[in-house]
């Protein structure tokens, strides 16, 4: 796995890497409507923090993110249908939808349809794509990132039209899992709400500046 990466052919002088020692992947992954498809990764050692390799937090069990929270996506999935991936890293701000409406966009569409161990969000022209799936998608609260999801599927009708919104996996639901399946070096997991998201506390960062776990998914692109 590679971390400072932007340049996902060219140079990259910050980069660094690791191999993967364990895949620790959840007992009902697979199952519709993949609303369980997360997996954890254990490094072969751990990662130092730089100016380049920042943390994240994890969002905790009862965080509230509400319709039209900002949050950011980013990754290196294709640009338009069945066109290349782009060399750069790409992000995009796409808020945040409700799940009642993504429940409707998805109704008689995808089986199972959207649970609430899922997140979903959408922007008029612009959504995550096939090659996005495992990356994150993030709110800022002060001076922390919050990782609010991980990134499954959209769907696309026509050329560019955005008719469904993106569907992330929400990291929230998962805390108790995640922290199961961790000894001692457990991640920083943090509470977002509107409320509180412009407040800062020191004693919500995690203490080690290195880690060996990382949260993601397994989801397959999804055609319908």
């Amino acid at each position: 796995m590679y971390f400072g990466r932007v340049n996902q052919f060219g140079s990259n002088p910050y980069e660094t890497s690791r191999t993967v020692s364990r895949i620790i992947i959840h007992p009902d992954y697979g199952h519709p409507p993949f609303d369980k498809d997360i997996a954890l990764v254990q490094l072969s050692s751990s990662v130092a923090f730089s100016d380049y390799i920042s943390p994240v937090c994890l969002a905790a069990a009862g965080s509230v993110f509400d319709a039209g929270t900002e949050s950011w996506v980013s990754g290196w999935g294709s640009l338009q249908s069945d066109g290349p991936v782009p060399d750069i890293l790409q992000e995009v701000m796409l808020p945040v939808v409700s799940n009642s409406d993504c429940f409707k966009a998805y109704d008689g569409v995808l089986e199972g349809g959207i649970s609430n161990n899922m997140i979903c969000s959408r922007h008029d022209d612009k959504s995550i794509s096939p090659g996005d799936s495992g990356g994150p998608m993030v709110s800022r609260k002060g001076s922390l990132w919050i990782q609010s999801g991980i990134s499954m599927f959209s769907e696309e009708v026509g050329n560019n039209d955005i008719k469904y919104p993106s569907v992330f996996i929400r990291v929230s639901q998962y805390q108790d899992w995640i922290k199961s399946n961790l000894g001692s070096n457990q991640p920083g997991f943090v509470e977002f709400n509107e409320a509180s998201k412009s407040s800062f506390n020191l004693l919500l960062l995690p203490l080690s500046l290195t880690f060996s776990f990382i949260p993601f998914t397994f989801s397959l692109h999804l055609t319908f």
